[in-house]
């Protein structure tokens, strides 16, 4: 059961020690935790809130936090040394833990920072990334989990999940805004006047919270994707209907022809995004038509579709106004970051609870799948023939250590 019952009749959390706390197993571990300051200055959420701080301090853990690394998510220092961490004024502390939390992967010179045999979970991005980069991992023996495949018992992928719940529902918001900019209009619909149209590319869950927000605002919307039992899911799941089409050259064309808005979320196929927009389909649409392109960071599904930032998201081609900034969660670091606390909170103390990293890669398949660096070894096989590093399976290199 995930409560118990207090003298008072009231619940209490299990993650929050009671007051004649069970005995702990012996192969429980205290946790060293660093959470620097993240080094882009567009990034701003932090994978602990002072809240999950509290909890993981309460269950024995130790949390190293740099001075000013929660600010971006409207965290203060106070809040986090109330919770219990110690606060830091440099990087190099917390960079120095046993377990390294990032949201962004750490440059090169924050890996040398970092201890041999740490470990590392932040997300894992080829971009801008070389064999160099890879192979400082390996000669400091890092093991390295990438936080965007680490899945729940259920097979799913918890951080995407949610941060992909937060850019589709962010996306029309952001449309909406450029909309108004743009066009003077009013993204959704009122009394005698006709809805706008949005046009949403991919049935994922992006594409899900980005549809639930437009025909919250009372927005026409259209639906394509390249597989029709995503339609049918897609469909089940809101409980209404609307107009769902697969992608081919004669349907899509004439909707961005008519839209105002277009979110593009198809899912990647071999690490990129299928590109489905032509240029000359763009050219075809309305003046001041807002793109979002939510698949920017894996390419980007819209041909005209250039990599922006938070501080300069829109630029104009061919009268279209197009947003492609690839961490449209950190809009909303403040709702992110819990979102983060949420999954890695209980992660830890289970991690915590049966004896640390090691064990928990060993004992969770849904853990060891994130894995791709490990005391030494490159355990990614993408990574590996992308780089031409050697590949070590990471099954067989536990089994030597049982």
């Amino acid at each position: 059961m995930g409560e118990s019952i207090s003298k008072a009749g009231k619940y209490q959390s299990v993650l929050e020690p009671q007051e004649q706390p069970a005995m702990v197993s012996k192969e429980s571990k205290q946790l060293v935790i660093g959470l620097p300051k993240e080094q882009s200055e567009l990034e701003k959420r932090i994978v602990l809130t002072p809240d999950a701080v509290s909890v993981l301090v309460k269950n024995g853990h130790e949390l190293i936090v740099e001075k000013g690394a929660g600010a971006g998510a409207n965290f203060t220092d106070p809040e986090y040394q109330k919770a219990g961490a110690k606060i830091i004024y440099s990087p190099d502390e917390a960079l120095k833990a046993d377990i390294v939390l990032k949201i962004d992967p750490p440059t090169e010179g924050e890996i040398e920072l970092m201890k041999p045999g740490a470990t590392l979970i932040s997300a894992l991005q080829f971009r801008g990334r070389d064999k160099g980069y890879f192979e400082n991992l390996v000669r400091k023996r890092i093991t390295a989990v990438a936080f965007e495949s680490v899945q729940d018992k259920a097979g799913n992928y918890s951080v995407v999940r949610a941060m992909s719940e937060i850019a589709g529902s962010s996306s029309i918001m952001i449309a909406s805004e450029f909309l108004s900019r743009g066009q003077s209009t009013l993204l959704g619909g009122i009394d005698g006047v006709p809805p706008t149209s949005v046009v949403i590319l991919g049935a994922g869950t992006v594409a899900e919270f980005a549809a639930r927000t437009a025909l919250g605002l009372g927005a026409e919307i259209k639906v394509f994707d390249l597989h029709l039992y995503r339609l049918q899911r897609l469909r089940y799941a809101l409980g209404r209907s609307f107009y769902t089409s697969i992608i081919d050259s004669q349907n899509l064309p004439k909707a961005l022809k008519e839209a105002d808005v277009v979110v593009a979320a198809l899912r990647s196929e071999k690490g990129f995004t299928p590109m489905v927009v032509t240029e000359e389909m763009v050219k075809e649409m309305k003046d001041n038509a807002v793109i979002v392109d939510v698949a920017i960071d894996q390419g980007g599904c819209i041909e005209t579709s250039e990599l922006t930032n938070h501080k300069d998201p829109v630029f104009k081609k061919h009268g279209v106004i197009h947003y492609a900034v690839p961490n449209i969660a950190s809009r909303v670091s403040n709702t992110a970051s819990y979102s983060l606390s949420n999954i890695f909170t209980p992660l830890l103390i289970k991690m915590g609870n049966i004896g640390g990293v090691d064990e928990m890669i060993l004992t969770n398949q849904w853990f060891l799948k994130a894995v791709y660096s490990f005391k030494g070894n490159i355990t990614h096989q993408y990574i590996s023939k992308k780089f031409d590093l050697r590949f070590r399976d990471l099954r067989l290199l536990l089994a030597a250590r049982i």
